[in-house]
């Protein structure tokens, strides 16, 4: 066993993951717009259904409290990334990427977010197991990020300084190709990459230790965040015209962060079952996903 699972499982895994990637690359490519909007379609809706696949064949291999704690951190990354989305979408704007550009640039990033994420998955187990006293830092980090999700608009310009230095050097770089900012080249490239990579540095330092509130099993946080990641760039075309009508979700994300928070903090007074954990996720997106459809927009004068 290794880091909760038998080595056959990671190899496994990462085969599968592999060939997702290979078959992500292959199918969104070519098409017309309508085209590569239903295979985004597909595409997510397919990931979704693996996700859910893999925590029943979780539950029938460790147990269903592995399969139940899977789903729940695939909930959660997979909810915190829509957040992600809003900044990614602004920032392509900006650049004025074109749609092969974007799902470049995507590609990449999902590859560098797979190796951070293993990394500060590891870190953050480790510092776990050996200094309880850790918990609280992480509770507390989570508390506050709650705080500045309720406090932020989406669509906003406010971003962390080194984030923000990124995207006016990327965009510098674009207008050094030329004005279309249609394609990159490598100097341009690699600037757009790594502030998609500080883009999902800062939403992971929110997501995996909300996951970690809910298991500390390296193996069931490193592949729910890795499924979640994998659907990133597919649910990105997907959501890419609907973001403005999530408008209330940033207020369901600092709900469930602000909950597994006060989870992590309380841990050792009060133990929630991993099935209570799972109905308050679903029953907080659903709230605010169908908010965000009713409750009209207030128009600024």
């Amino acid at each position: 066993m290794i880091g909760g699972a038998s080595i056959s499982y990671w190899v496994g895994f990462h085969i599968l993951v592999a060939v997702l990637l290979i078959v992500d690359l292959v199918l969104l490519q070519g098409g017309t717009h309508s085209a590569r909007l239903r295979k985004a379609w597909a595409w997510t809706i397919f990931l979704a259904t693996l996700a859910c696949g893999f925590a029943l064949f979780l539950s029938k291999t460790q147990g269903r409290e592995p399969g139940l704690e899977f789903f729940s951190g695939y909930l959660i990354e997979a909810s915190l990334s829509v957040d992600n989305l809003f900044v990614f979408l602004l920032m392509f704007r900006s650049l004025r990427l074109d749609a092969d550009e974007q799902r470049r640039v995507l590609l990449w990033g999902v590859l560098g977010a797979i190796v951070m994420r293993a990394t500060f998955i590891a870190v953050g187990v480790s510092l776990l197991n050996r200094f309880a006293w850790i918990e609280y830092v992480f509770g507390t980090f989570l508390l506050v990020a709650a705080i500045r999700l309720l406090r932020h608009k989406p669509g906003g310009e406010s971003k962390p300084g080194m984030m923000s230095w990124l995207q006016r050097r990327c965009l510098r770089g674009v207008k050094d190709q030329g004005e279309s900012g249609v394609k990159l080249g490598m100097p341009a490239l690699l600037f757009v990459i790594l502030a998609v990579e500080a883009t999902d540095l800062v939403f992971a330092l929110d997501s995996i230790p909300a996951v970690l509130a809910i298991t500390r099993d390296p193996f069931i946080v490193y592949t729910s965040n890795i499924f979640a990641i994998l659907g990133l760039r597919s649910l990105y075309f997907v959501l890419a015209g609907m973001l403005d009508k999530l408008r209330l979700l940033h207020y369901g994300l600092a709900v469930i962060l602000a909950f597994v928070a006060l989870k992590m903090l309380l841990v050792y007074w009060v133990e929630v079952p991993v099935t209570i954990s799972l109905a308050f996720i679903l029953t907080v997106l659903l709230i605010f996903a169908i908010a965000s459809k009713l409750i009209p927009e207030k128009k600024h004068s």
